[in-house]
């Protein structure tokens, strides 16, 4: 039976440069990339492709020694025209050259009445498997494990994040044979969560084989950590997956066309653009040239993903394998005195006695930067992290258990539950500024590999 939940706690971050809906005419990506760094608890890389090599879409060119049964294949057909390796050889980039065409190496049709164990291992042999992953700890799934539940968040809160009920348009038929694939991999539920302020989109309002769950309220409503969390909470020993959407149909083009498609229509977003608008592209695609003379400023940061969770990037990086979204905002590098104590309209705060101006006008975006206005500091105890929070932990006792690296405070605070986006929301309204996704990870880190 669905469900319907609404949640009060949380903080919207209004921004300036939302994506109009349209497709713009940007010039097409010439090189894209696979980033070891964009898939958490890669452990081992194995480069499969030298420099000069000619791939197809598909084509296997890294697998992790842990776990070589996985795949993480070329997004498009062309030339590896680099490998960029960074200190004591960590490997950074698999740059791509791309045809004018894109090739596919054809895998021919995913049979889902196979038996379970096929399944996956077909599935992981495609390319498409790393876009599973597994909660606890954020990493990629494992194909030999099986999840209780699987999990669909189809809508975003994230600032400035894409509609999926544009981007996936004409897409129903590989939405659907994803999640007819993804329910064979689990005795357990797919639960496909979407948006319950709005009528369900068309794409999602058809679906077959999942769970619909309607969350409402304000951001992180649409993180799929938080859905987990009022649907069938995580406890020491068990295993969930979760999906994003663009990554189910991915899987559902695998299963129906025999082929590892990695087209997608993604948000070019912030307020430093000209035209805020969605373009389709490729995974990891050189992000210059929506980006590069699109702008309406030259001192500019670049983020591959949202604001919030994204990865700062140069005007030369590279799309993100999880991100559905470019952000340009103006750079902070600046110092501004007292710059936190003064009340402003033109500043969005979550606390009032600094952005009390900002109370006034609820529905007004605003141009924000980078400057964090002030230092780490003493992590002083307010209670606001509660407050945007909607989950039943306790946030500052986590994260101070964390940096104690208290294991059995860690595991009785809820670290199985929560990944870094559960706590963004944290560092954007924390006043000692921590680094609290990166605590967060440590702490990940700490429970996985003792």
């Amino acid at each position: 039976m669905s469900k319907i939940v609404k949640l009060n706690k949380g903080f919207d971050i209004r921004l300036v440069g939302k994506a109009s809906k349209e497709i713009a005419n940007f010039a097409s990506a010439q090189t894209f990339a696979i980033k070891p760094t964009d898939f958490i608890g890669l452990q081992r890389p194995k480069v499969l492709v030298n420099e000069g090599d000619t791939v197809k879409a598909g084509t296997p060119i890294l697998v992790d020694k842990a776990l070589d049964q996985v795949i993480y294949a070329s997004p498009v057909s062309g030339e590896i025209v680099e490998i960029k390796r960074g200190d004591r050889r960590k490997l950074l980039e698999i740059k791509i050259l791309a045809d004018k065409t894109v090739i596919h190496e054809n895998f021919g049709k995913i049979d889902l009445s196979q038996n379970r164990d096929s399944l996956a291992a077909k599935l992981a042999s495609t390319g498409v498997w790393p876009n599973i992953i597994q909660r606890p700890f954020g990493i990629v799934a494992n194909p030999a494990d099986t999840p209780k539940a699987i999990f669909i968040s189809a809508f975003d809160t994230h600032p400035l994040a894409p509609d999926y009920g544009f981007t996936l348009q004409g897409e129903e038929k590989y939405l659907q044979a994803g999640i007819d694939a993804l329910a064979k991999l689990t005795p357990g539920k797919v639960h496909l969560n979407v948006d319950g302020s709005k009528p369900v989109d068309a794409i999602f309002s058809g679906v077959k084989n999942a769970q619909i769950n309607q969350f409402s309220g304000p951001h992180p409503a649409g993180n799929v950590g938080i859905q987990i969390h009022h649907l069938d909470p995580i406890n020491k020993g068990d295993l969930v997956w979760t999906v994003s959407p663009a990554g189910v149909v991915q899987i559902g083009k695998a299963v129906l066309e025999g082929v590892y498609d990695t087209s997608k229509i993604i948000a070019v977003t912030g307020s430093e653009l000209t035209k805020a608008a969605y373009v389709k592209t490729f995974v990891g695609a050189n992000v210059s040239t929506f980006v590069k003379g699109n702008l309406n400023s030259g001192h500019v940061r670049v983020i591959s993903g949202n604001v919030l969770t994204g990865e700062k990037i140069n005007l030369e990086g590279f799309l993100g394998f999880y991100h559905n979204q470019i952000t340009v905002i103006p750079e902070g590098d600046y110092y501004e005195f007292l710059g936190w104590a003064k009340p402003t309209a033109s500043k969005l705060s979550y606390h009032r006695a600094l952005g009390l101006l900002s109370f006034l006008t609820p529905k007004k975006e605003f141009v924000l930067d980078s400057n964090c206005r002030g230092e780490e500091r003493a992590f002083v105890q307010t209670g606001v992290f509660e407050s945007v929070t909607p989950m039943d932990i306790l946030p500052v006792y986590l994260l101070k258990a964390i940096m104690a690296e208290d294991f059995d405070e860690m595991e009785e605070l809820g670290i199985y539950e929560i990944v870094e986006e559960d706590l963004a929301l944290c560092e954007f309204v924390d006043v000692s500024k921590h680094p609290v996704q990166e605590l967060v990870r440590k702490g990940i880190e700490l429970i996985q590999y003792s």
